[in-house]
């Protein structure tokens, strides 16, 4: 079955077609990064209106990279939550009205369990049960994921995302919109140890984050050094990089040790940074654990793990699907409403004390 994803929360629309048995068959993405880069973050009118202009198109090029008609669809998938209220609703109902011109299921996807489950896209995929690092501008997550819907929150931020602190420290040091990336590049060629920054939470004995506090040190020590040099705001960079790395190591490594699993999967935008992976992979290989990615495609929102999201569902929680095409979105929304309850008996079962399925700890 060809099930069309569509996702629209934020600032990409993507549109991707996965066939439950021959895998992703297309996948189309606009970014609105030039749009909202002169405002210095995303502007939530000008995203919707911009998904408007895009999303009937994305999917005719979507349509034709897959050598299909609208009519070979089988089932829609859109994102329903979380996110901006106004981008989903753009999403949501050119999913619902033309799942009902169509006379096909649709379905509302968690916009992260589409980046938990979109390592499977990858040509060697992880097989359950694994821990995920959901890491991206929204999310700072540590799950143990045991299956589809089968979701065991084990740590989260407590202020800050990852890729929230990364964009807004890359303001701090001048560097344009979206600065995630431009700061990891710019910390390539600086010196380690030369900025030493805090690294909040990490001996807390948890699995929980926190970067508000290494964004503060970060703010407090550029105001110390102006003017600051090119060579300077590299070692800065490279302090503040190397900060949220050993956190974001050292609590994934702590997440295989208390489940006694030995994959883990790393999903979100900040999934992509060169010198997480370069610490995740090295943490692994000391445990004899392995890391799986998303290809770097599907590391920021996409159409394609909506997709896959949806038709997950449709095999193995086939009770989620639904021909009411009245819809609602959810711009917040907990993960622990879309888990399955209770968990098949075959799947092991690690669950923390203290600790609810999809909650807070």
């Amino acid at each position: 079955m060809v099930v069309l994803g569509i996702e629209t929360s934020c600032d990409e629309t993507g549109i991707g077609l996965y066939d439950t048995g021959k895998g992703l068959l297309a996948h189309t993405l606009h970014s609105q990064i030039a749009l909202h880069a002169a405002y210095g973050g995303v502007v939530p009118e000008l995203a919707s209106r911009d998904h408007i202009r895009r999303i009937a198109s994305l999917l005719e090029m979507a349509l034709e990279q897959a050598n299909l008609s609208r009519t070979d669809i089988d089932m829609v998938a859109y994102t329903q939550g979380p996110g901006l209220a106004g981008a989903l609703l753009v999403g949501a109902s050119f999913g619902c009205s033309l799942a009902l011109a169509l006379g096909k299921p649709a379905v509302g996807i968690h916009h992260l369990e589409g980046h938990l489950l979109s390592p499977l896209l990858s040509p060697v995929p992880p097989d359950f049960p694994f821990v995920a690092l959901l890491v991206s501008g929204g999310h700072t997550q540590l799950m143990q994921v045991d299956g589809v819907a089968q979701y065991i929150l084990l740590g989260e931020t407590l202020d800050d995302a990852a890729g929230e602190a990364f964009d807004k420290s890359a303001k701090l040091l001048g560097l344009p919109y979206p600065g995630g990336a431009a700061l990891s590049e710019l910390a390539e060629s600086g010196r380690t140890g030369v900025c030493r920054l805090p690294r909040p939470l990490l001996h807390s004995g948890d699995l929980n984050f926190s970067f508000s506090g290494l964004k503060t040190a970060l703010l407090t020590m550029t105001r110390k050094d102006l003017p600051m040099d090119d060579a300077r705001r590299a070692d800065v960079a490279r302090g503040f990089v190397d900060a949220a790395v050993d956190v974001l190591v050292a609590k994934c490594a702590r997440a295989l040790d208390e489940t006694a699993l030995r994959r883990l999967v790393v999903a979100g935008g900040v999934g992509a940074n060169r010198q997480l992976r370069a610490g995740l992979d090295k943490m692994a290989e000391e445990r004899d654990a392995r890391v799986y990615y998303p290809d770097l495609a599907f590391c920021t929102d996409n159409g394609a793990m909506i997709a896959l999201a949806g038709a997950m569902r449709l095999l193995h929680v086939p009770e989620s699907i639904t021909r009411d095409y009245r819809f609602t979105v959810r711009p917040r929304w907990s993960l622990q409403e879309v888990v399955r309850s209770p968990a098949p008996a075959s799947l092991p079962q690690t669950r923390r004390k203290g600790v609810r399925r999809g909650g807070q700890s």
